[in-house]
């Protein structure tokens, strides 16, 4: 009888105990799997995001296929062709040199995009590290970060852009790190303050009673739910870092001839407003809709992911 009374036992071990350790974790994967699919329903019901979506696609897919779009060189000058209004031959025009408009706009959004991915990127990782730092272990280590944020948030963007620029010389690569820098404390103070509200939740202090290091916690749990605010404002910072580009690129600062940089266009264009507007009506055009494009986006995934915003 004995016998017969082990023999459950022993079969039942292995059936009970693989199930309890998986369901957690497929509960887990289930629940974000269902929150990222109800995120991208609500995203495609939101028209002014899904235009805003279309408009970047647009500017993407022109950036990427320019060579099979116009059979012109961006810096092939023909003085012949100055200043030539739009036609079946030149679609936007011709500049004060004779270079093709149009073509210069296409291959102009790859600079544009480019610029607008790095600077926010490295804004992004600096910020979102130096705000995690601050708002997890504050004390002094709060009080520096937070004192070098309001140095830098002092200063008017464009003018500390300019600055930077001016000290390590003028170029496209250095625009963009003047771009990330002053777009540092923007993210960090956002991540810092998310942080701060995060670190004092329940299941963090289980974390840390039962002896979870600091760099699990963070990586496993804070930062993972900090970011709904980081893909917005990450969103939104693309239309500002290109915005402030071709500032810099107007100034001449950024971008220099010929790359065809939409800036440096209305900079060398700004003479002949009159003469020739096509020349400023094209480049202009496309700064507004690249930074009313990624605005758009990034309203509309504010109104979907902040919970306050829901109807």
């Amino acid at each position: 009888m004995k016998r017969h009374e082990r023999k459950p036992k022993d079969t039942e071990q292995p059936l009970t105990n693989p199930i309890n350790r998986e369901e957690p974790a497929d509960e887990e994967q289930l629940e974000a799997i269902s929150s990222w699919r109800d995120t991208f329903r609500r995203l495609r019901k939101n028209r002014f995001a899904v235009a805003g979506l279309i408009i970047i696609i647009f500017f993407l897919i022109l950036g990427l296929v320019a060579p099979l779009l116009t059979s012109y060189s961006f810096q092939e000058q023909n003085l012949a062709n100055r200043l030539q209004p739009p036609s079946g031959e030149h679609w936007m025009g011709t500049d004060d040199l004779g270079r093709d408009i149009f073509t210069r706009i296409a291959y102009g959004a790859r600079v544009s995009l480019q610029v607008g991915f790095f600077a926010v990127t490295g804004a992004l990782v600096f910020g979102t590290l130096l705000g995690i730092i601050a708002g997890y272990f504050g004390r002094w280590v709060d009080m520096i970060i937070s004192r070098v944020f309001d140095i830098l948030l002092a200063f008017p963007s464009i003018l500390l852009a300019i600055a930077i620029v001016a000290i390590l010389g003028a170029s496209l690569q250095n625009a963009l790190i003047a771009i990330a820098i002053i777009n540092i404390p923007i993210f960090g103070r956002i991540v810092r303050s998310r942080v701060i509200s995060l670190r004092e939740e329940e299941y963090i202090m289980a974390a840390r009673a039962q002896g979870m290091k600091n760099g699990r916690i963070i990586f496993r749990h804070i930062l993972p739910n900090s970011i709904t605010p980081i893909i917005v404002q990450s969103t939104l910072g693309f239309g500002t870092a290109i915005l402030e580009a071709a500032a810099l690129g107007f100034l001449g600062l950024g971008a220099q001839p010929p790359t065809p940089e939409w800036g440096q266009m209305l900079a060398s264009s700004r003479e002949f407003i009159q003469l020739a507007p096509w020349t400023l009506l094209m480049p202009g055009l496309s700064i507004m809709l690249v930074v009313l494009g990624f605005n758009l986006i990034g309203d509309g995934l504010r109104d979907i992911l902040d919970p306050k915003m829901r109807n």
